[in-house]
């Protein structure tokens, strides 16, 4: 699995592409824990659930049905007084708790990806896994692996959401000068 300290990299380099949702903090903060919220089953692994079980780690809570259902409950709280936003934060919720899935199956270790969880607890990995694997350790990681992992992680995750968010910052702000323009030669 990628680490807690990379996941929370995407809703930050997804959020310059949502206009409202990057200037508000409580979207991205939620945006941040929900690329975390799918790491909770491995309280499983201590409870004695086994690893490839539907609940266990990898499984349904690294779906896509899981993170389309759950960040629609999400968007729903979230959005009572902003209604018109609600399928803009919801894509942005989607696109953050379902990416946790989608760097997890870039790793080179474990089971995979249960995708398609509860309809198939079939595990996948993408072909390409460049991104070295996490220990589940806490002491493991901190005495050397974790170099190794984290260093993976600039390179494969950080660097291209660190692009999209310049990216998407100078994109958002030249879209909304030519929309001023084009507002303002409609108005003369």
């Amino acid at each position: 699995m990628a680490t807690i300290f990379t996941h929370p990299a995407i809703a930050l380099g997804l959020s310059p592409l949502f206009g409202p949702v990057f200037r508000s903090k409580s979207i991205l903060l939620t945006g941040m824990i929900l690329t975390i919220i799918p790491d909770l089953d491995v309280i499983g692994l201590r409870l004695g659930i086994p690893y490839n079980h539907l609940l266990g780690h990898r499984g349904i809570t690294h779906s896509l049905f899981f993170a389309a259902g759950f960040s629609c409950l999400v968007s729903l709280l979230m959005t009572r007084n902003i209604r018109n936003h609600f399928s803009k934060i919801w894509l942005y919720f989607f696109l953050c708790m379902a990416s946790h899935g989608a760097l997890d199956a870039l790793t080179n270790g474990g089971l995979g990806i249960a995708f398609f969880s509860p309809f198939s607890n079939e595990r996948y990995f993408f072909p390409y896994t460049p991104i070295d694997v996490s220990t589940l350790n806490i002491a493991r990681f901190f005495q050397g692996q974790g170099i190794s992992v984290i260093k993976s992680e600039i390179i494969w995750i950080w660097i291209p959401c660190l692009f999209v968010f310049v990216a998407g910052v100078f994109g958002l702000k030249k879209y909304n000068k030519n929309l001023y323009k084009n507002t303002k030669k409609h108005d003369d």
